[in-house]
C-alpha cells in the first residue's frame, strides 16, 4: 500500500524531529479568520505559499535594494534579497532543529511593505507622515498581509497564522522599529523570527559588498583592510591568482559561511547557557537568544560602518537618493492635495481609510519603475497620463 505524507504525519514529524524550543504548526495560535486545515500541508507551509503567490511578493522584483533597477540586471533587488534571506534562514533553522517553514514564511514576508527606492523611500514617507503616525515598513508589511492583499471573497488579506504575523511585526534591525502592541509586546518572538533579524543582516551586508565592488563604487584595496574580508580570505584558502571576480565571489561566500556558522554555534551555546528547554522559555527570556559571538559582532559592525561611509553615502548613491526622495515627496503631495488623481479603485477607499492612508498604501506598493513613470505622467505636460 502506498504511504501518503499527510498533515498528521507532518505534525508527528515536527513533534519528534524539532528541538523542544522550536515552534510547531500544530500548536499555532491560529488565524484571524478560522479555516479548515489542509490535508497535506501544515499551517506554516500554507503561510509560505500564500506569501509567494501574493502580488506584493511579485512586486519586490522591481524594488530597490541599493541600485535602482535600470542601473543593471545583475544587482540585487528587494526580491533577490528576500530569497537570499530565506535561504540563509532555512540553513540556520535546520542546523538548530527549528521550524524551517515558519522561518521561511517570515523571511519571505519581511519586506513586503517596503517602499520603492529602498530606505530612501521609507525615510521620505516617514517624514511626510510625521503628523499621521509616521511610516515603518514592518507595520506596512503586516498591513499588506492583513488588509491590502485581495485573494479571498470573505475577508481582506492572506489570513496568515499569528506566529508568522508576529515575526513580521517584531522583525528588528537598525532600520526597523517594531510596533507589536497586538502581539505580546512583553515577550520575545520565536527563535524562527529571531533568525530573520540576523539572516537579513548577513544577506544585505554581503550582497551590498558584492554589488558595491561590481559597480566600482567600492575600492578593492579598501575592502581588503576589513577584518571580515581577511577572515573570508583565510577561510576561502585558494591561490591568490586566477580570475579576480571568481575569487571575490568565493571570499564573500566564505564570509557568509563564517557568519552563519558563528551564529549557529553561538546561538546553541546561549540556549544552553540560559537553560532554554521549551518554546515558552524562548518567549520569556530576558534577551534574544539568536546572536553572533562578540568577536564577530565587532568585525560585522566594522563592515556596516564601512558600507555606510563608502557605499550608502557615495555621491552616486546620494544623487539617486535625492531623486528618489523628490519622486516620493511629489507623488504624496499630488495625491493628497488632488485625491482625484488616484485610480478609481483607490478613491473608493477614502470613506474607510481617508485620503492620506490611501495615498500612502498606493505609494508604498509601487515598484521603482512604476513610481518613476507615475511621477513623469503627473509632472511632465508632454507625457500622456
Amino acid at each position: 500500500m502506498i504511504s501518503i505524507v499527510d498533515r498528521d504525519f507532518l505534525y508527528e514529524l515536527e513533534r519528534t524531529s524539532l528541538a523542544p524550543y522550536a515552534a510547531r504548526s500544530g500548536a499555532t495560535r491560529g488565524r484571524r479568520h478560522p479555516e479548515p486545515p489542509h490535508p497535506y500541508r501544515t499551517e506554516f507551509q500554507r503561510d509560505r505559499e500564500r506569501i509567494i503567490h501574493s502580488r506584493a511578493f511579485r512586486r519586490l522584483e522591481y524594488k530597490t535594494q541599493v541600485f535602482i533597477n535600470h542601473e543593471g540586471d545583475h544587482y540585487r533587488t528587494r526580491l533577490t534579497h528576500t530569497i537570499e534571506v530565506s535561504q540563509i534562514s532555512r540553513s540556520i533553522a535546520r542546523a538548530l532543529r527549528l521550524n524551517e517553514d515558519l522561518a521561511e514564511s517570515i523571511a519571505l514576508a519581511h519586506d513586503l511593505g517596503h517602499t520603492p527606492f529602498g530606505h530612501a523611500g521609507e525615510r521620505q514617507l516617514n517624514d511626510l507622515l510625521k503628523d499621521h503616525g509616521g511610516f515603518e515598513h514592518n507595520r506596512q508589511s503586516l498591513r499588506v498581509v492583513d488588509e491590502l492583499e485581495k485573494r479571498y471573497p470573505d475577508y481582506n488579506g492572506l489570513n496568515l497564522t499569528w506566529e508568522t504575523r508576529e515575526g513580521i511585526i517584531k522583525h528588528s534591525s537598525e532600520h526597523d522599529h517594531p510596533e507589536a502592541g497586538d502581539f505580546s509586546p512583553g515577550s520575545r518572538p520565536s527563535l524562527e523570527a529571531q533568525i530573520i533579524d540576523l539572516a537579513d543582516e548577513i544577506a544585505y551586508n554581503n550582497h551590498d559588498l558584492d554589488d558595491g565592488l561590481s559597480s566600482g563604487l567600492l575600492a578593492p584595496g579598501d575592502v581588503k583592510k576589513l577584518a571580515l574580508w581577511s577572515l573570508g580570505e583565510e577561510r576561502y584558502n585558494r591561490e591568490p591568482k586566477g580570475d579576480v571576480k571568481i575569487r571575490r565571489q568565493g571570499i564573500i561566500r566564505s564570509i557568509i559561511d563564517l557568519l552563519v556558522s558563528d551564529l549557529i554555534g553561538n546561538t546553541a551555546r546561549r540556549l544552553e547557557e540560559f537553560s532554554i528547554t521549551a518554546y515558552e522559555g524562548v518567549l520569556a527570556a530576558g534577551e534574544k537568544m539568536v546572536a553572533f559571538s562578540p568577536e564577530i559582532i565587532d568585525a560585522n559592525n566594522e563592515l556596516k560602518r564601512f558600507l555606510m561611509t563608502n557605499l550608502y553615502q557615495h555621491y552616486r548613491v546620494a544623487r539617486m537618493t535625492m531623486k528618489a526622495e523628490m519622486v516620493i515627496r511629489d507623488l504624496f503631495t499630488i495625491y493628497t492635495q488632488h485625491p482625484d488623481t488616484l485610480p478609481e479603485d483607490y478613491q473608493k477607499k477614502f470613506s474607510r481609510d481617508g485620503v492620506v492612508l490611501t495615498a500612502t498604501d498606493y505609494i508604498a506598493g509601487m515598484t521603482d519603475r512604476f513610481a518613476l513613470e507615475e511621477h513623469q505622467k503627473l509632472t511632465d505636460p508632454m507625457i500622456r497620463v
